[in-house]
């Protein structure tokens, strides 16, 4: 991959631009929930293109709460395609993402990540994002009847 490139990072309105990234998905893309996610306007997708190919992406979602002031961004997942890794699409969605938040009033932006993944841990320093200690997670799907 030649990393001269140019990256370009859009932030998506189209359920057809989702569709056309769908390889990106760590599961195959579902119409309704595509467009549900699409139509929520505290849901934030994000796609990044690589020479017009869409690359990666990135998801969020604002936090609001009674006790705060500014919502909240969740950075929900970010994903670069395996041939396309280190060449700096993760921090350019990651810059649009922030840009978003300032854009849309937001107080912070959070993502939780695990201990050994290290290529994320370096991405959300680059991007200015401080480490917390996060505790527990806990997880209930009904979808696999736990």
């Amino acid at each position: 991959m030649d990393e001269s490139l140019p990256i370009k990072v859009e932030v998506v309105v189209s359920p057809d631009a989702v569709a056309a990234a769908a390889a990106l998905f760590d599961d195959p893309v579902v119409a309704r929930a595509t467009a549900a996610f699409i139509a929520d306007e505290r849901h934030h997708l994000l796609i990044g293109y690589i020479a017009d190919r869409p690359a990666g992406f990135v998801t969020a979602v604002e936090l609001l709460h009674p006790d705060k002031p500014q919502a909240e961004m969740f950075l929900y997942e970010l994903g670069v395609d395996r041939q396309h890794r280190r060449q700096g699409l993760a921090t350019a969605l990651l810059e649009g993402l922030i840009e978003l938040c300032r854009e849309r009033g937001c107080g912070e932006m959070f993502v939780l990540t695990d201990e050994d993944n290290v290529p994320a841990i370096g991405t959300y320093r680059k991007a200015g994002g401080v480490p917390e200690s996060a505790g527990i997670m806990f997880h209930w799907d009904w979808r696999r009847g736990t």
